[in-house]
């Protein structure tokens, strides 16, 4: 008998949903075929953090199918991303002591890799601003507008150092 139904499911297409692009870098990561800094995962979804971070705990979330705009998402990973991003996002304000997020999702316009993706990022400090933002840019005669703000801030973006990041993984992963 199961022979019978596997020999029925062998000439049949497989659906569009199912696949993935070999050239993808987050379904590379979801079929570890590349490096990633996992936070959470699921049958539907992985969450890890940005290898370029604005900045510390930038987490990005993907749905494990290769869809590339998110008005095309099935209903069933669209939930499971509403779910996961507010989980991930109480365990990151935790992990990194601060409840100010910024969640977005691109579709098309500024989206680098062409896979729904959510970034969850701490909001600045701005007692505690990275190194080129001093407080002395902060006072009435120098106050950076927000857009000063977020173009200094990308232009200050590195590289994710591997045991910041393992550290981080783990202080987020307790809140889970």
């Amino acid at each position: 008998m199961t022979s019978f139904i596997i020999n029925a499911q062998v000439s049949q297409a497989v659906p569009e949903l199912w696949r993935q692009d070999r050239e993808c870098a987050f379904c590379q990561i979801i079929y570890r075929a590349a490096h990633a800094y996992r936070i959470y995962e699921d049958n539907l979804l992985i969450a890890f953090l940005d290898i370029l971070p604005l900045r510390p705990g930038h987490t990005l979330i993907v749905p494990k199918i290769h869809c590339s705009r998110v008005s095309e998402l099935p209903p069933e990973y669209a939930a499971a991303l509403g779910k996961a991003i507010s989980r991930i996002s109480k365990a990151l304000t935790k992990a990194v002591d601060n409840t100010a997020l910024n969640v977005v999702c691109n579709q098309e316009y500024a989206q680098v890799v062409p896979h729904v993706h959510y970034h969850i990022v701490p909001a600045p400090r701005l007692t505690s601003l990275p190194a080129g933002l001093g407080s002395g840019d902060l006072n009435q005669e120098t106050a950076l507008t927000a857009g000063d703000m977020h173009r200094k801030e990308y232009e200050l973006r590195d590289d994710l150092d591997e045991d910041d990041a393992h550290a981080l993984v783990e202080r987020i992963k307790a809140h889970l």
